[in-house]
């Protein structure tokens, strides 16, 4: 399951060309023929005017790595949605969500072939919104965002193929962004569980104790900067892009060089495995050995840890990420969206309005086998997520999102797979020696821009 920050859907992404040609959206509210990306739909599903139709036919839903898990819940959600609207059908698929999901999902889009209704992250939201494979659900459901935080509604808005803000997603569930720490390892480098640091470069600063006393026994973190681009850039409040999104900007700032030599500097003292720089693995697994002292930001990290290392549970805690110069942190919610090319687009957006509404965000929220929150404002107010109790690594999780949300913004950089890659690629080279860190930052901002520009 992805939650909060989790970034595995972003590790190892290849570029993807989205061209101006055959993308956009074109058509009316009236019948008839349209495009969407390129792929021939109902007129009804593009342009102008609210989308009508019967709420009858057969859709796919696609979520990611949730079947095996919470099978029972979401075919509990599929039965009582088809048994509300007779005539409806939902096909679930479970996506495995691995490094090339969003080239997976593109692809399937140009071959028009998504999903009717798909479970995306930002930077697959990002993708398809801006070659027009998804629904503006703001033209063609208005009203849709009453149920929702405003923060997380907001959110999901992206750029179409103009530059123009579309609401193409429904904010589903969300996490929070947690340390999530080997007690034991921490203790041996001499690092404080009870006081994590306040700012990014104090927890580098941590993660050097961890490199002196582990001497490759065990590490501080993973090395690959895909899992904190820009990730950390938006704790520190670095600006990645300028305020309209068309070009980079963050080597404008002296933190961003300071940050890729803590990089270079931490990697080459071992705080991180050698041949984790360019590998897409989170840290679950060395983390589950004992081999890693700080696991997945991801609060439902520690279920997965409960799961498969029992041992390393009983000395897993969890801290506050850094607020940094933000001051507080931020959320990303995971998303459903409905694609435009659906040939039954009706039963499409009612049926992830039903998957979204308040009452079934709460009920699975509520779940004891996980530490997601949902995205309405009457869910948040249920007292399951006001009044917490219990000292294990789950319902400290659970507090520490809790008081998190209560100041968190939904807005993280969003960044083309393209311009993310040509990013990290630099600060690996630098991590590597083979560049400065002040010369991979020129680099990289450089490499960023000729892409932006190149996207339009």
């Amino acid at each position: 399951m992805r939650a909060g920050r989790l970034t595995a859907s972003v590790a190892g992404i290849i570029a993807l060309t989205l061209t101006a040609a055959g993308c956009g959206l074109s058509g009316g509210s009236g019948g008839g023929d349209g495009t969407a990306g390129g792929c021939k739909v109902d007129k009804g599903n593009v342009g102008s005017g609210k989308l009508t139709g019967d709420v009858k036919g057969q859709i796919t839903f696609q979520t990611t790595n949730l079947k095996k898990d919470f099978g029972d819940f979401f075919n509990g959600v599929i039965k009582s949605f088809e048994k509300a609207n007779p005539g409806a059908e939902v096909k679930w698929i479970d996506d495995p969500g691995d490094n090339t999901f969003t080239q997976r999902t593109v692809a399937d889009a140009q071959a028009c072939t998504l999903p009717d209704v798909i479970n995306v992250n930002a930077e697959t939201a990002t993708a398809l919104t801006k070659a027009g494979y998804l629904l503006n659900l703001g033209v063609k459901d208005p009203g849709a965002d009453k149920p929702f935080v405003p923060a997380f509604w907001k959110s999901s808005t992206f750029k179409d193929a103009l530059g123009a803000s579309a609401h193409t997603v429904f904010p589903w569930y969300t996490g929070g962004v947690l340390l999530t720490y080997n007690t034991d390892l921490l203790k041996k480098a001499g690092v404080d569980p009870e006081k994590p640091p306040t700012t990014m470069f104090g927890l580098f600063a941590d993660y050097e104790k961890i490199a002196k006393a582990g001497k490759g026994k065990y590490y501080a973190t993973m090395a690959n900067p895909v899992w904190r681009i820009p990730a950390d850039f938006d704790q520190m409040n670095i600006k990645t892009l300028s305020a309209d999104g068309k070009s980079a900007v963050f080597a404008n700032d002296p933190r961003t060089t300071q940050w890729v030599a803590w990089m270079a500097k931490l990697y080459k003292e071992g705080a991180m495995p050698k041949d984790s720089l360019s590998s897409s693995n989170d840290p679950s697994t060395l983390y589950s050995q004992g081999k890693v002292a700080y696991g997945s930001t991801n609060p439902s990290f520690v279920r997965f840890v409960k799961q498969n290392s029992p041992s390393v549970y009983a000395r897993t805690a969890v801290g506050q990420q850094p607020f940094d110069a933000l001051g507080h942190t931020t959320a990303a919610p995971q998303y459903i969206s409905v694609a435009a090319t659906s040939k039954h687009a009706p039963v499409a957006l009612a049926f992830a309005k039903f998957l979204t509404n308040a009452e079934n965000q709460t009920a699975w929220c509520k779940d004891p086998n996980v530490v997601i929150f949902p995205t309405t404002t009457s869910s948040l107010n249920d007292p399951f997520f006001q009044k917490v109790t219990g000292d294990d690594p789950f319902a400290q999780a659970r507090k520490l999102v809790a008081e998190q949300l209560k100041t968190a913004t939904a807005y993280q950089t969003n960044l083309s797979p393209a311009v993310q890659n040509a990013i990290v690629a630099q600060v690996q080279l630098a991590m590597q020696g083979k560049k400065s860190p002040a010369q991979a930052v020129k680099d990289a901002q450089a490499k960023a821009n000729e892409l932006l520009k190149q996207a339009g």
